[in-house]
């Protein structure tokens, strides 16, 4: 992955609610959350929720798609896994002690 998308995605989950959302995202899986019921599980408005959203998607965390008249939000988890991957490989120098902390500790 380019350093700087690397960059924008660390930027972009470097706030709580995002972390929170992003985190909510992944653990719902492949049918992804409307923004409303996003903004319930996390405990946030849903106007503030969408700035959000957009950041997270902005750095290609998340996607989303229309479904009726609601948006889906879901978590891109080939991103995630490039993410995951470019900080084991590049800041843990490929370590197997690293490899083994990062799947323990986001709780998968």
């Amino acid at each position: 992955m380019d350093k700087q998308v690397i960059v924008q995605a660390l930027a972009a989950l470097a706030h709580p609610v995002r972390l929170d959302a992003f985190r909510t995202l992944v653990v719902a899986g492949r049918e992804g959350l409307s923004q409303k019921a996003l903004a319930e599980a996390i405990g946030v408005g849903p106007t503030n929720l969408a700035f959000h959203l957009k950041e997270l998607a902005a750095a290609g965390l998340v996607t989303q798609a229309q479904a009726g008249r609601f948006v889906i939000y879901r978590a891109a988890y080939e991103q995630m896994n490039g993410l995951l991957a470019y900080l084991t490989d590049n800041c843990c120098q490929g370590l197997p002690e690293a490899e083994v902390a990062t799947s323990d500790a986001c709780g998968c």
